[in-house]
C-alpha cells in the first residue's frame, strides 16, 4: 500500500472510538474458540500422520519388503527377462519414494511449527505432498494454545502451494492493498507456523510492574497472529492498551522502520505482521503487555531474546541501512530523461496521474493552485472524463445545429465561459491526464481479452492502483491463478501488476470493458485508489458531514457519468445531485426518495438474478465475456446520499446482500457508525481525509465541492443546443447566431502587424525567425493563444506545452521570450497582455487566417454581405481561397498534443462547409453551376465527411443536364461509402436525380 503521512499526535478530525471492533462484512466479528470438532479433526489427522508416516512403510515391509537391494547391483540385472513382477517392483520403489517425499514434508512443517521462527522450507517437488502434510501436522495442532487460526483450513486443500514460497518477507508487502485485513490474510498463511512457540507463553503475559533502567516505563507488545478471520491492527492495539483507537499513529511513531524479529521493518500503520514486537506509549494497560521482558517468567526464553534485542533498536536505527528485507512501496522506475539535458524538466506544476499532483512549487512560484479548483487539479481522471465528455458535447451540439440550418445558424461558436465556469474550464485543461485513462482502459480491456483467449473468467477485483510511475495494481477479492502475460503477480496470489511500458503495448481490443464500476476515491502519496462499487459485497457507508459527503458523492457520480473504460451503465442519484443529470443524461437518473428507489431495484435485483441464472452465469463477469459481452450485464450503481431511517436501513441491506454478483453497487451516506449491511465503512473529515481505519485507508480524498459543480453543470449546459442566451428554442433560421468570439478589420486599413496561417501548413509573417532551440516552443505557444482569443490561463499554456510538468522559472523565461519575439505596437503597447482575471491575451494587431476566415464568413452572412449580394460573393470567395487544408497539417510529432482536448477540428470542416454551401447557393441563384461545383469540390478537401456538401454538389452536378457525369459523381460516393453503405438521406436524394444509380453499382460490383 502507498506510504501514508501520519503525525504523532492524534487527529481531531477522526471518529470516536467504537467499544469493539468491527469487521468489514456486515455480521460482526466472532473470536474463534476451540469447539468438538476441533477436536475431532486433530484425531482425525493424527490418524491420517500415523497412517501416512508409520502404517504405509510397516504395510510396505510386510507385503512386498524393504526397497533396499539385497546385495551389490552387477550387470546381470541388465540381462534378466522383464516380467510383471519386474514392473512390481518399480512401482513399490516408487511408493517408498513418494513415502519418504511426505515423511520429509511432515518433519520440515513440524520442525518450522515448534521452531517459532521463520517460514517453513520448501522440500523440492513436493507439491501438494506439503500442502497436504502442512494442513494435517496443522489440524493436529489445532487444539493448541494459539494454532486454532494458524493454517487456510481443510477446505484449502486442492489450492496450489505456489505462491506460499516467497522467501522475502519483504516481497509480500511491496503494493499496494486496499486495507490491511485482507492484505495480512495471504501473507499470514505463509509465516502464522512460525510463531506458535513464541505465542504460547505471550498470550499469559501481564504488566507486573518495574521496567527496564533504559527504557524508563516503556511497554512492548507481541502483535497476535489472526484468529479466525480477525487480524490484530495497531488501531485495536491502541484501542485495548490506550483507550483510543485513533492513538495508533503513536504506537506507530515509536516503530516505525525499526528492524523487526524476521528482518523486515515498519513503514505502513496498517502493515503489520504476527510476532513483531510493538514498543508501546508509557501509559499502556492492559494484558498482552510486556514491561519486562529479561525478567518475565511467563514468556518463552526466545521472545524475551526477541524482545531484548528490539529494545536496543530504541534509537531506530534510522539511516543504518540494517536488515535484509524491508517494507516499502512498489518499486518505482526513475522518470525518463528530458529531451534536452540543457533544459531538464522538474515537475513543479503537477503532473496528472502520475504521483506530482501535490509537488512543491519551486522558489518564486505562485500560489499552487493559481486561482484554479484545487479539486479538479487533483483529480485527472475525473478531469479527463469531464473533458473528454464536455468536447463530445459540444461537437454534437455543432453537428445538430449544421444539420438544422445553413446560415445564420448558432453553434458555429460554442459559448465562452466566464467567471467560475472558465476557472473550471481551466482546471479541466490542467488537470486532465487523458493519456492515463486510455492507457486505463486499454489495460482492463487487454486483460478481459487475454481471459477471453484462454477460456478464464474474469476475476472479482475490489480495486485498482494506479502508482506514481504508471503501474497499474489490481487487488483481486481471491487467488485466481498464474495473471495472463504481459500481466504479472504481485505481492501474492490476490495482487495483479502491470508496468506502464508493457501497458503502452495494448493496442485497442474489441472486448466489453470488464470493470466499469472503478472509480477514484483519492490519493495515499503518489498512488490513487479507484474502488469497485459494483464488486462490493454488500454497502459502502460513508459517514461525514453533510457537505463533505455530497462533495464524495458528487465526484463519485461525475467520474462514473463521464470516465472513459466503461461501456454501459446506470448510476442512481437518491436525494440530491438532481442538477447532475445534464453531465450524462443517459447514464444518470434521479430519484426523489427511498421508496422509489426501493421498488426500483427490488424488480431489477430480481430481474437480474433470473437472468444470471436463465444465462447459467454465477456472476456478471462471466457475462461480460463471450458472444453477450457487448449486449448486457453493465453495471447499476446507486448513491443514497441521507442516512436511511433503521426499517429503511434493513430493508436495504436485504436487497444488497447479493449485489456485488449481480452487477448492483450502493454507496450510502450515514450520521452515525452502525449501518446494517455496510461491508465497508469509511469517513470523510472537514480536512478532506478519507479515512478508514479498519480497512487501512487513509487517503486525500477525491471531492467535488458545491460550487465547482455547479460550474461544471453550467459547462455541459450551455453546450446544449438551444441552451445559450439568445436562442431560440424552436430552432428556427431566425434565431441569432454567435458572433466569433474575435472579429478582425477585414478592410485595407486592417492589414494586420503579425499574420499567422494555420489552416494549413505553419507560417508567420511580420516576425523574425527566433533561435532554432526554443522555435517550436514560442510558435506552439503562439498557435495556442491565437485559437483562444479570450485568453489563457498561465497554467493553461504551462500545461499543454509541458505536459509532464515543469518548474516556474522556466514558465515565466518562456513567457519573456515570447513577449520580446512578439513585441509592441507603434504606441507601445505590448502584443502579449495579461487581462484583469490574469489570462494571458493577445493584441488586436496579431491575427490568423482562422480569424480572417470567420470574420469573413460572419460579414458576408450576417453583416454588409447580408444585405448586398456582390459584397456577399466576394467575401465567401476570398474566406474559401484561405483553406489551404487541414488545422496545423505539418505540426511535428509529439508536440500539439493539446488539440486533442479542442473542438477546432470539428468547428473547420463545418465552417468551410458553411463556407462553400454559402459560395454555392450563390452561384446556383444565377444559374452558374459550374462555379457551384467549383466551390463545393474545394470545400469537400477540408470536410470530405460533410454529408451536406455532397448533396448540394449532387444537385449541382443534375442542373448541368449531365446524366454521365451525375452517374459518375454517384459512383465516387458509393464507393467512399464503403462498407456502411450510402446514409438513407442520400440514398432518398440519389433515388429522386438519378433512380438507375443503383444499377452502376451493381454493374461495378
Amino acid at each position: 500500500m502507498p506510504r501514508r503521512r501520519t503525525t504523532s499526535s492524534s487527529s481531531s478530525t477522526a471518529p470516536s472510538a467504537p467499544s469493539a471492533p468491527r469487521n468489514r462484512t456486515p455480521q460482526p466479528v466472532r473470536v474463534r474458540r476451540r469447539t468438538f470438532g476441533d477436536f475431532v479433526k486433530a484425531f482425525l489427522a493424527f490418524v491420517v500422520l500415523a497412517g501416512l508416516v508409520v502404517g504405509v512403510p510397516f504395510a510396505l515391509a510386510v507385503t512386498a519388503g524393504w526397497p533396499f537391494p539385497g546385495g551389490a547391483p552387477s550387470l546381470d540385472w541388465l540381462q534378466r527377462e522383464i516380467t510383471v513382477q519386474t514392473f512390481l517392483h518399480i512401482l513399490t520403489v516408487i511408493v517408498w519414494l513418494a513415502w519418504a517425499q511426505f515423511t520429509a514434508c511432515v518433519l520440515v512443517e513440524v520442525k518450522a511449527a515448534l521452531s517459532g521462527v521463520g517460514v517453513p522450507g520448501r522440500v523440492p517437488g513436493s507439491g501438494p505432498s506439503q500442502l497436504l502434510a502442512r494442513q494435517l501436522v496443522a489440524a493436529l495442532l489445532l487444539v493448541g494454545a494459539t494454532a486454532a487460526s494458524l493454517t487456510p483450513g481443510l477446505s484449502q486443500l486442492g489450492q496450489s502451494l505456489e505462491g506460499n514460497q516467497k522467501p522475502s518477507v519483504a516481497a509480500a508487502q511491496q503494493t499496494p492493498g486496499i486495507f490491511a485485513q485482507q492484505q495480512e490474510q495471504a501473507a499470514a498463511t505463509a509465516n502464522a507456523l512460525a510463531e506458535q512457540a513464541g505465542q504460547a507463553g505471550q498470550d499469559a503475559a501481564r504488566a507486573d510492574g518495574g521496567s527496564s533502567a533504559a527504557h524508563g516505563d516503556t511497554k512492548y507488545y507481541r502483535i497476535q497472529p489472526p484468529e479466525g478471520r480477525h487480524h490484530d491492527s495497531l488501531w485495536e492495539v491502541a484501542e485495548r492498551h490506550l483507550g483510543d483507537g485513533r492513538r495508533y499513529k503513536e504506537i506507530f511513531e515509536l516503530n516505525k522502520d525499526r528492524v523487526q524479529p524476521d528482518g523486515s521493518r515498519l513503514s505502513e500503520a496498517s502493515l503489520i505482521r504476527p510476532g513483531w514486537i510493538m514498543e508501546m506509549p508509557g501509559d499502556a494497560r492492559g494484558g498482552e503487555l510486556v514491561e519486562m521482558p529479561d525478567e518475565a517468567p511467563d514468556v518463552s526464553e526466545q521472545v524475551q531474546q526477541q524482545i531484548s534485542d528490539y529494545a536496543k533498536s530504541g534509537d531506530h536505527a534510522q539511516g543504518s541501512g540494517g536488515g535484509d528485507a524491508q517494507v516499502s512501496l512498489p518499486e518505482q522506475r526513475p522518470a525518463p530523461t528530458p529531451a534536452n539535458p540543457a533544459n531538464p524538466v522538474t515537475p513543479a506544476t503537477p503532473v496528472p496521474g502520475t504521483g506530482q499532483e501535490h509537488a512543491t512549487p519551486a522558489a518564486g512560484q505562485e500560489s499552487r493552485s493559481f486561482g484554479l479548483p484545487e479539486a479538479l487539479l487533483a483529480a485527472p481522471l475525473l478531469s479527463a472524463g469531464l473533458l473528454g465528455a464536455l468536447g463530445r458535447r459540444r461537437r454534437q451540439a455543432m453537428w445538430q445545429s449544421a444539420l438544422g440550418a445553413v446560415g445564420g445558424r448558432r453553434g458555429m461558436e460554442p459559448p465562452t465561459p466566464t467567471g467560475d465556469a472558465q476557472d473550471v474550464q481551466d482546471a479541466l485543461l490542467v488537470g486532465a491526464d487523458p493519456e492515463g485513462v486510455r492507457l486505463l482502459d486499454r489495460s482492463l480491456r487487454g486483460l478481459a481479452a487475454s481471459l477471453t483467449a484462454e477460456s478464464r473468467p474474469l476475476p472479482v477485483v475490489y480495486a485498482a492502483w494506479m502508482s506514481g510511475n504508471g503501474d497499474l495494481h489490481l487487488q483481486l477479492a481471491q487467488p485466481a491463478g498464474k495473471p495472463p502475460a504481459p500481466w504479472q503477480q504481485g505481492q501474492d496470489q490476490t495482487f495483479w501488476m502491470l508496468a506502464r511500458s508493457d501497458a503502452e503495448g495494448y493496442e485497442e481490443a474489441e472486448t466489453a470493458a470488464p470493470y466499469p464500476g472503478l472509480v477514484s476515491l483519492g490519493t495515499m502519496d503518489d498512488s490513487r485508489l479507484l474502488l469497485n462499487l459494483e464488486a462490493v459485497p454488500g454497502i459502502v457507508s460513508l459517514g461525514g458531514t453533510e457537505a463533505d459527503r455530497a462533495a464524495v458523492f458528487a465526484s463519485v457520480a461525475a467520474e462514473l457519468a463521464t470516465n472513459g473504460w466503461s461501456d454501459r451503465m446506470t448510476i442512481t442519484l437518491v436525494g440530491f445531485g438532481d442538477d447532475l443529470t445534464p453531465l450524462a443524461p443517459n447514464r444518470i437518473r434521479h430519484l426523489d426518495g427511498f421508496e422509489d428507489l426501493f421498488e426500483t431495484m427490488s424488480a431489477e435485483t430480481r430481474q437480474r438474478r433470473g437472468a444470471l441464472g436463465a444465462a447459467g452465469h454465477d456472476s456478471v463477469l462471466t457475462g461480460r465475456t463471450g458472444p453477450a459481452q457487448h449486449t448486457r450485464w453493465a453495471p447499476h450503481l446507486v448513491l443514497l446520499a441521507a442516512q436511511p431511517s433503521d426499517d429503511d436501513a434493513l430493508r436495504l441491506a436485504e436487497l444488497a446482500a447479493d449485489a456485488g454478483r449481480l452487477g448492483i453497487g450502493y454507496l450510502v451516506g450515514t450520521e452515525g457508525t452502525d449501518l446494517p449491511g455496510a461491508a465497508w465503512e469509511m469517513e470523510i473529515t472537514g480536512a478532506g481525509r478519507l479515512l478508514a481505519p479498519l480497512l487501512g485507508l487513509e487517503l486525500d480524498a477525491q471531492m467535488l465541492p458545491a460550487a465547482q459543480r455547479r460550474a461544471v453543470v453550467e459547462l455541459f449546459t450551455d453546450a446544449d443546443p438551444g441552451s445559450g442566451p439568445g436562442s431560440d428554442p424552436e430552432g428556427g433560421p431566425g434565431r441569432p447566431a454567435n458572433a466569433p468570439p474575435f472579429l478582425v478589420d477585414i478592410s485595407e486599413q486592417g492589414r494586420p502587424a503579425v499574420y499567422a496561417r494555420l489552416v494549413g501548413s505553419y507560417e508567420i509573417i511580420g516576425l523574425d525567425t527566433p533561435d532554432g532551440e526554443r522555435s517550436a516552443l514560442l510558435h506552439e505557444a503562439l498557435a495556442l493563444l491565437l485559437l483562444h482569443r479570450e485568453g489563457v490561463h498561465p497554467r493553461v499554456l504551462s500545461s499543454a506545452l509541458w505536459p509532464r510538468g515543469v518548474t516556474a522559472d522556466v514558465r515565466d523565461a518562456l513567457l519573456e521570450r515570447l513577449r520580446a519575439w512578439l513585441g509592441s505596437d507603434p504606441d507601445g503597447t505590448p502584443r502579449l497582455g495579461t487581462d484583469a482575471t490574469g489570462r494571458l491575451t493577445l493584441a488586436k494587431s496579431v491575427v490568423s487566417d482562422l480569424d480572417v476566415l470567420r470574420s469573413l464568413y460572419y460579414e458576408a452572412t450576417q453583416g454588409r454581405g447580408a444585405g448586398s449580394r456582390q459584397v456577399r460573393g466576394r467575401l465567401l470567395t476570398d474566406a474559401l481561397v484561405l483553406v489551404r487544408g487541414p488545422l496545423l497539417a505539418d505540426r511535428p510529432e509529439g508536440r500539439y498534443r493539446w488539440l486533442t482536448h479542442e473542438i477546432v477540428d470539428a468547428q473547420l470542416p463545418l465552417l468551410v462547409a458553411d463556407t462553400g454551401l454559402a459560395l454555392s447557393e450563390f452561384h446556383l441563384e444565377k444559374n452558374r453551376a459550374e462555379k457551384a461545383i467549383e466551390a463545393l469540390t474545394a470545400a469537400l478537401r477540408t470536410a470530405p465527411a460533410d454529408e451536406r456538401l455532397w448533396h448540394e454538389l449532387l444537385r449541382a452536378t443534375h442542373t448541368t443536364g449531365d446524366p454521365g457525369r451525375l452517374r459518375a459523381l454517384a459512383a465516387d460516393l458509393v464507393a467512399r461509402s464503403g462498407a456502411r453503405g450510402v446514409p438513407p438521406r442520400t440514398e432518398a436524394l440519389l433515388d429522386e436525380l438519378l433512380p438507375t444509380w443503383r444499377e452502376g453499382v451493381s454493374a461495378a460490383g
